[in-house]
Order: C-alpha cells, then structure tokens, then sequence
C-alpha cells in the first residue's frame, strides 16, 4: 500500500492487467527518470510518481497502436 496526499494507492487493482506489460511499462518510466526527461523531473523518488508515469507511456502508446500515428514528444498544451 502506498500512500500520496493522504490517499491510499495501489489497493484493489492487484490482479487486473498483464503483469509483464506492468513491469515493462514501469522500467520504461524509470528509464526516462534516469535519462533526465521532463516527464517527472519533480518527483523522481517516488513510487507512485514512477507508476503514474507508467500509467501516462502506456496511455500513449495506447493511442499511438490506436490512431496508427506516429509519437510526438511535443506536449500538448505548452
């Protein structure tokens, strides 16, 4: 159980996914923290920042199979 601004995280969910694409996901997001990407500089200590991050490649490369478009590293509203 993890804990962020007084809320419980990471209950409930444990079975639903595939965990390998989980794992990948989550190396995937700790290699842009190392990399010093702007993604989320802020928190590079947290767990929870690593597994939102996750969450934000997989969303994109959801959309990415999805629209069959390429990735644009440009954010959105700069």
């Amino acid at each position: 159980m993890l804990i962020s601004n007084r809320k419980k995280k990471g209950e409930g969910n444990v079975e639903n996914g595939n965990k390998y694409l989980a794992w990948a996901f989550v190396e995937a997001a700790n290699l842009v923290l190392l990399l010093g990407s702007q993604a989320l500089l802020r928190a590079q200590e947290s767990i929870v920042a690593t597994k939102a991050l996750a969450h934000k490649l997989a969303r994109a490369c959801y959309h990415i199979l999805k629209e069959g478009k390429p990735f644009d590293v440009t954010p959105r509203f700069a």
